[in-house]
């Protein structure tokens, strides 16, 4: 079963695409919600220096039908909005893809992570697309998948192996970045730009684990 992590432009036509392009310092966070077609519903965090000025222009908005404040403290409000037009949401509710909350919306870009099956992921793709959805897949992974799954895409590890293999990373080194490149057949700045990610990954997760141990 695939895990999924995606990056969406939120449309522009909506009032939270609106409002987080405007404002792209503040975060809203999506805590909960009930997507429909013609009514949605949502319990969204609001972080912002001053959050009152914002939950004015979400008022204002024509497509927003109903506002709760529910509280509010120093940069942080936490808002029930009721919206006629929940068209974010209309994918993964069309899909039938539960979304993992709370997820992210700034700068009129929202982060979902879904586990779900890879028919309907392809469904969630095809709706997105047929929405007219700009959006990014940044990584697919397996339940169940080994460390370094992951880590490292397959990509990722198809040419960190090959640099292991060709012994770039030995010292002295047995091999330059062009070796490793012809044997997969690439450029050198693509297999510069794949190894360096993957190190990127790989260093950012050891420290990780060290600062948890």
């Amino acid at each position: 079963m695939p895990h999924a992590k995606l990056t969406i432009d939120i449309p522009e036509r909506t009032w939270i695409g609106d409002i987080s392009a405007d404002h792209p310092e503040v975060l809203f966070q999506v805590v909960a919600s009930i997507p429909g077609e013609g009514t949605g519903i949502g319990l969204v965090r609001l972080v912002s220096t001053d959050p009152l000025p914002i939950i004015t222009d979400i008022q204002t908005r024509d497509d927003v039908e109903d506002l709760e404040l529910l509280w509010k403290h120093d940069d942080e409000a936490l808002l029930q909005i009721q919206t006629a037009n929940p068209l974010p949401l209309l994918p993964v509710w069309r899909a039938g893809v539960p979304l993992k909350m709370p997820f992210d919306i700034q700068d009129g870009e929202a982060t979902w992570e879904v586990t779900t099956s890879t028919r309907r992921l392809s469904s969630l793709r095809d709706h997105l697309d047929d929405l007219g959805f700009r959006f990014s897949i940044e990584y697919v992974r397996e339940i169940g998948a080994s460390q370094a799954d992951q880590l490292l895409t397959n990509r990722q590890q198809e040419v960190l192996m090959a640099a292991v293999e060709a012994g770039y990373y030995l010292a002295p080194r047995e091999s330059t970045l062009g070796d490793v490149a012809e044997t997969l057949g690439v450029a050198n700045a693509t297999c510069s730009d794949v190894l360096h990610r993957a190190e990127g990954h790989i260093i950012h997760w050891f420290v990780e684990e060290h600062m948890n141990a």
